[in-house]
């Protein structure tokens, strides 16, 4: 099995010291990564910036700043998996900043800035869209607890996936997630009945995407993207 994972946050540069980011800690990609290599698969991991990094030697760790740098790397490294796990946590936004200010600093004494925000592209749909039919895409959905489900099967047909990996919002800075699985169409796949660490969740959704991965479920994978 040759796995893709990204992990971590996107910087999207508004000068030249000063970003755009989130919190994101990579903690669940790299555990993925980690687990996923003590299986025997072979493992590419996108890694974001300030993340953290696995310290297993059979890990091919890649490092990317910003969104764009993270599409490229997909564009690049997708048709090699079998399978990509989305884990990163990409930015739906970044500054629209003149070249010359991203290599300055703005200060306090200077006019107060305005800053303009565009939409970065859906790099998962991007690369649903690219996709063969033999390779599993898996997205993730970190939303508030009230609307997890909901909003994970949106983003399951949004996104054009096989599978969706629901977790609530609260798990962001936490050692522990909770997480429901959705496939393709909104069947429930499987769920952890409550937080387990992020360690074991890794072994956890490996084994179920690898068992939920079945021949049946490729052999219609590509009508559906079609």
């Amino acid at each position: 099995m040759r796995l893709l994972i990204t992990a971590g946050p996107t910087h999207e540069p508004i000068d030249a010291v000063r970003f755009l980011g989130n919190r994101s800690s990579g903690r669940v990609g790299s555990a993925l990564a980690e687990t996923a290599a003590d299986m025997g698969w072979e493992v590419r991991l996108l890694m974001g910036p300030h993340a953290m990094i696995p310290e297993h030697g059979q890990i091919d760790i890649i490092r990317f700043q910003s969104t764009a740098d993270l599409q490229a790397l997909l564009e690049e490294h997708l048709p090699w998996c079998d399978m990509l796990i989305m884990a990163a946590a990409v930015s739906d936004f970044t500054p629209v900043v003149p070249k010359d200010c991203r290599e300055t600093k703005w200060r306090r004494g200077d006019d107060a800035p305005t800053l303009e925000l565009r939409p970065t592209p859906d790099l998962l749909r991007g690369c649903a869209d690219r996709a063969r039919g033999d390779q599993t895409l898996v997205g993730f959905a970190l939303e508030p607890s009230e609307t997890t489900k909901s909003s994970a099967l949106r983003k399951l047909e949004r996104k054009n996936v096989d599978f969706i990996v629901a977790n609530p919002l609260e798990t962001m800075d936490a050692d522990r997630i909770a997480a429901t699985i959705y496939r393709r169409g909104g069947d429930l796949v499987a769920t952890t009945d409550g937080p387990i660490s992020k360690q074991t969740f890794a072994s956890w959704l490996l084994k179920q995407l690898k068992s939920a991965s079945a021949v049946s479920l490729r052999e219609c994978r590509t009508s559906h993207r079609t």
